[in-house]
């Protein structure tokens, strides 16, 4: 509670936000939440959402921010242009 968190989303929306409150079926309440929004050419803005209300079955991944850190995808293979 009360810690920076990041969701990834059914459809592959992704949001950052502090968690406030949760439920026995994984519905979130996250503050102060940013959404990374992404184009086709792999430009990465984000955008404030404020107080969001999260639907427990659009979760996918739920993970801390604070020892986190991203990883290149092992099994994306490589192209031979």
């Amino acid at each position: 509670m009360d810690q920076r968190i990041t969701v990834k989303f059914n459809g592959g929306r992704e949001v950052t936000g502090v968690l406030k409150g949760y439920d026995a079926l994984m519905n979130l309440v996250l503050d102060d939440v940013q959404e990374a929004l992404r184009d086709d050419e792999g430009n990465e803005m984000t955008r404030s959402l404020g107080l969001v209300i999260v639907r427990g079955t659009l979760l996918v991944v739920i993970s801390p921010v604070d020892g986190s850190e991203v990883i290149a995808n092992p099994f994306l293979q490589e192209s031979e242009d």
